[in-house]
């Protein structure tokens, strides 16, 4: 049987998650050569795959040896295909995003994934049933607003004619990446808790299926193209960089912390995680790629920030100031105190 996690755990699980998201944008950004990707791009989620297998595979082995009668694993037709769905998602999730990055910079690719949480919550309420605040609702529309603002701009130079600060294809590729993840994370989620299997075998069940899949579509492009440059399978790494080889590795980790936070958090604690990114992702782009942030851009960042504290506020805590929650804080102890004590006075009379 597996236990269930510390909130410190998830602590440090979101945290690491949102430094290697924080870094997915710019490694893709930095993989490219003259604007242009040297390699293809279908070959990184495959190999994430491939790596999250192999450490999924290495790790139940390890949790065999150790607790052999508490690894629960459930063989059968009846679990095994609900696997290959996310799979299916995830995959044209992942090449969504290179086509995303293909027509806006790093940071606007970080605001524009803040909305698959609206989408996540929407549907996290519909098919997971999960109760949702007013105040969290909120908290989730004023996060879309905030990500909106932050990439609308004035009149100067840099806009289109749209008045927008990219174009409008980068845009519906955003919106549609931001809904594919959105899909993936509820039912992933779903699979994940829907029993007590160990994490590490639906791991395996989930990423052998990505694989599977990956490696069809490489294939697919190949025939398409007449396998005018070979079969993939023989071209890998061709055309990869320091920087190819750290997004895989960074894909690959990424996804095994999602899996975790799916299996013992939520989807919310992930999208909130992963939209705390955008902050270091827009400073580093300034830096990295001189690009100069916007007044709408930060606005959009202290929205979002705003956003974050709304909907993580515990429910006895709103309309307080710190001060009377500082009291009812107090209160609370006090009560818990006095019963603790009437609780004594009774198994002495007793």
């Amino acid at each position: 049987m597996q236990h269930g996690a510390t909130g410190l755990q998830k602590l440090l699980v979101a945290s690491l998650l949102t430094l290697f998201t924080c870094s997915q944008g710019l490694l893709m950004e930095g993989s490219k050569v003259n604007g242009r990707y040297p390699y293809q791009t279908a070959v990184v989620p495959f190999l994430s795959e491939v790596l999250k297998l192999g450490i999924s595979a290495v790790l139940l082995q390890w949790q065999l040896r150790r607790n052999p009668r508490g690894t629960k694993i459930t063989r059968g037709w009846g679990t095994a295909i609900l696997f290959p769905i996310p799979s299916v998602i995830y995959l044209i999730h992942n090449n969504v995003q290179f086509y995303t990055m293909s027509y806006v910079d790093a940071a606007t690719y970080q605001i524009l994934g803040n909305l698959k949480i609206v989408s996540t919550g929407l549907l996290s309420w519909l098919f997971l049933r999960k109760h949702l605040s007013m105040v969290q609702w909120h908290a989730l529309v004023l996060l879309m607003c905030g990500a909106a603002t932050s990439q609308i701009q004035g009149c100067g130079e840099g806009c289109n004619s749209n008045g927008l600060a990219a174009p409008v294809q980068g845009y519906m590729l955003g919106i549609l990446s931001a809904c594919l993840s959105a899909v993936a994370g509820v039912y992933t989620e779903f699979i994940m808790k829907k029993n007590d299997d160990n994490l590490y075998w639906q791991n395996i069940q989930l990423y052998t299926w990505g694989s599977i899949f990956n490696a069809a579509a490489l294939t697919l492009q190949d025939f398409k193209s007449g396998f005018r440059e070979g079969i993939w399978i023989f071209s890998l790494f061709r055309g990869f960089t320091a920087a190819t080889y750290l997004l895989v590795l960074n894909f690959g980790c990424a996804g095994l912390f999602i899996s975790w936070i799916m299996k013992f958090g939520d989807n919310i604690v992930k999208v909130y995680a992963t939209s705390s990114a955008m902050l270091l992702t827009t400073l580093i782009s300034a830096w990295l790629f001189e690009l100069q942030p916007t007044l709408q851009l930060l606005l959009g960042i202290v929205v979002a920030a705003i956003s974050l504290q709304l909907y993580f506020l515990p429910p006895e805590n709103v309309g307080h100031s710190p001060s009377q929650r500082a009291g009812l804080t107090s209160r609370s102890s006090s009560k818990s105190l006095d019963m603790r004590h009437l609780e004594k006075a009774d198994k002495e009379l007793a």
